[in-house]
């Protein structure tokens, strides 16, 4: 005959019931972050990834320390445009990477006159760099090799760029700035 002290040993039916929904929650809590976290690494490594703005080259659009995200698969699928914000390894030092504007394609026939920008003849019309951030360097005519594009800061009279450092090579170009995120009050999309 079982004693009131053998029975008060086995654990209750509804203890046991509670214990396994306790480990099933925690399957389900550990099973969705590691979904998360490897969502997370492929769109980072793959798709998206944040950098920080350094310098004032990109001004009035991008501002020193601004967060943004840019795009590193956009360009497997269509091609560079004039106009795109890119990201590239600075081709003096690729330890390093820029962030500037594409102003001439591969063939396109460019040159700088005082400032004013022409491709294949036609003054481009520029409205992203405001008349106070203008310079008046000169670029002599040239065409652009294939695979290279040409790059300016919206910030003319302090951007280092193409006019420094030369067309910038398709391989150093690895992604297209798509939108600022932080400070969450300059948030937009990058255009």
């Amino acid at each position: 005959m079982e004693t009131q002290e053998d029975q008060s040993r086995e654990p209750h039916p509804l203890d046991l019931r509670t214990r396994r929904n306790r480990h099933r929650a925690l399957a389900v809590w550990a099973r969705d972050i590691l979904v998360s976290l490897a969502v997370a690494f492929f769109v980072i490594t793959f798709l998206y990834q944040p950098v920080r703005v350094e310098g004032t080259s990109m001004l009035p659009r991008l501002h020193d320390q601004d967060r943004i995200f840019i795009n590193k698969f956009v360009y497997h699928f269509e091609d560079i445009g004039r106009g795109d914000v890119v990201v590239f390894y600075y081709p003096r030092d690729p330890s390093k990477s820029y962030i500037k504007r594409v102003i001439a394609l591969p063939g396109d026939r460019l040159q700088v006159d005082e400032g004013r920008v022409y491709v294949n003849g036609v003054r481009i019309p520029e409205p992203y760099v405001p008349q106070r951030f203008l310079d008046i360097r000169s670029v002599s005519p040239l065409v652009l090799p294939p695979h290279n594009y040409y790059v300016m800061g919206d910030h003319r009279s302090i951007s280092s760029d193409s006019r420094d450092f030369g067309p910038v090579d398709r391989s150093f170009i690895y992604g297209k700035a798509a939108f600022v995120y932080w400070p969450t009050e300059k948030m937009h999309v990058v255009e």
